[in-house]
């Protein structure tokens, strides 16, 4: 598993898990961020939020945010290590 916060611009991982406070959790889990639920990067510019797509809605996540959500990534893609 690997933060959300790693991976890279087109690729895709399923949630974990969420690290974090109950507040924080229950914030992620309303905006669909569950486990098993699968997770594209559309922009991770290095700096300034996330977008992701999860569930089909494009959602802007703070890096601190993406740093908590652990996830698995997809078969298929490679590139990202767990540093």
């Amino acid at each position: 598993m690997i933060p959300l916060i790693q991976l890279q611009m087109g690729q895709s991982g399923m949630v974990r898990a969420l690290h974090g406070g109950r507040r924080f959790v229950a914030r992620l889990a309303a905006l669909g961020f569950t486990p098993g639920a699968p997770v594209t990067i559309v922009r991770n510019n290095r700096f300034g939020p996330l977008i992701v797509t999860v569930r089909d809605t494009q959602i802007a996540l703070g890096r601190g945010e993406a740093g908590r959500i652990l996830v698995l990534l997809m078969e298929g893609q490679n590139g990202v290590t767990a540093g």
